[in-house]
């Protein structure tokens, strides 16, 4: 399906968050600096878009924390309030990214896109991506209607659910290591290839809500349940345990993971391997042992986005763990909305 922009002024709200995009030397490395108004000064934008800046933070993303990301998608839920915004872009850090795009569409039920992109090489550069990404970020917002959350990098369009950053530093980093882009743009138009699948969405968290602490704990070889059980210890209401192959570990990590269910933590079983889902196939500390102790499988998603979640239903408001057990379960398995999303543009 191609979409093709009308002539209506659109106006796109860019919120600025810091990043490789906002990133300046300062030395001794580079660090996000540059305000959102300076980001989008080095893009050209669009025809028949309006432009409005927030900065709402400016961090490198590896700095990401969960009230952050709160305070983001309050900002999104806030600014979509008003019926005259057509769309959203995030300007965001590549590193944790997946995670910030995920938990906001998870929350999101707007026709209304939110598109994430950002750069892989910093601020005022010559060869910089920065600035070709957001006007390619900024005509998919002005486009496309119902697809949820979207990642534009590269040319390239794809959904927030199981998008991870793949590369380190090549202009091409995000893929759906299990799945297929979303679509791609060209010649002034959004080739849409597919529709996203996305579980229904959640309520907004209430703006004081506390964060929980969700962990990840990654089993390897020689791996016992020191970490896992420090996790717990902790205070952690979830972990996400990443394992080998399609979700293994050991008989005395399955362990850990019952006397952790016990007390009411709840635990994600992800895998290391980049691609295919966690299945149960083995025994003997494999995912057959671990979904037996009360591990909850993450299908495709990996660990980044098999945490967010888990935090997610966590931060959900549903009394009692079978309940948010169950929510837990179809915000990893994703299943496919009833209706069919796509809508012309208005």
């Amino acid at each position: 399906m191609k979409w093709t922009r009308d002539t209506r002024q659109r106006r796109i709200v860019v919120i600025s968050t810091g990043g490789t995009i906002a990133s300046r030397w300062t030395g001794s490395g580079y660090a996000a600096d540059a305000s959102g108004d300076d980001v989008v000064a080095t893009a050209a934008v669009p025809d028949n878009i309006d432009v409005e800046v927030l900065d709402l933070f400016n961090v490198n993303s590896s700095r990401m924390t969960t009230d952050r990301q709160l305070a983001l998608l309050h900002a999104v839920h806030k600014i979509l309030a008003d019926p005259g915004v057509d769309g959203i872009v995030v300007t965001h850090g590549t590193d944790t990214l997946e995670e910030s795009a995920f938990f906001l569409d998870l929350h999101h039920a707007d026709a209304r896109p939110v598109v994430f992109t950002g750069a892989q090489r910093p601020f005022g550069t010559g060869d910089g991506d920065g600035p070709g990404n957001l006007y390619d970020a900024l005509q998919v917002a002005a486009t496309v209607r119902g697809l949820g959350v979207l990642v534009v990098f590269d040319g390239l369009v794809h959904a927030a659910r199981g998008t991870v950053k793949t590369k380190t530093l090549d202009s091409d980093p995000f893929a759906d290591p299990s799945g297929r882009r979303v679509g791609r743009l060209g010649f002034g138009q959004v080739d849409v290839e597919r529709e996203p699948e996305r579980p229904a969405a959640l309520p907004l968290p209430a703006p004081a809500t506390a964060a929980p602490r969700v962990d990840i704990v990654m089993h390897h070889s020689d791996g016992d349940a020191v970490l896992f059980d420090a996790s717990v210890a902790a205070g952690a209401r979830g972990i996400v345990l990443v394992g080998t192959g399609a979700g293994n570990a050991t008989p005395e990590i399955a362990e850990a993971v019952a006397r952790a269910v016990d007390q009411g933590v709840h635990v994600v079983l992800s895998t290391r391997v980049s691609s295919g889902t966690v299945a149960e196939v083995y025994t003997g500390g494999g995912a057959v042992d671990l979904a037996a102790a009360g591990a909850v499988l993450a299908g495709t998603l990996r660990p980044g986005q098999a945490r967010i979640a888990l935090l997610a239903a966590l931060l959900a408001d549903t009394a009692g763990p079978e309940r948010r057990t169950h929510l837990l379960r179809g915000l990893l398995e994703g299943p496919v909305r009833a209706e069919p999303v796509l809508a012309a543009t208005h």
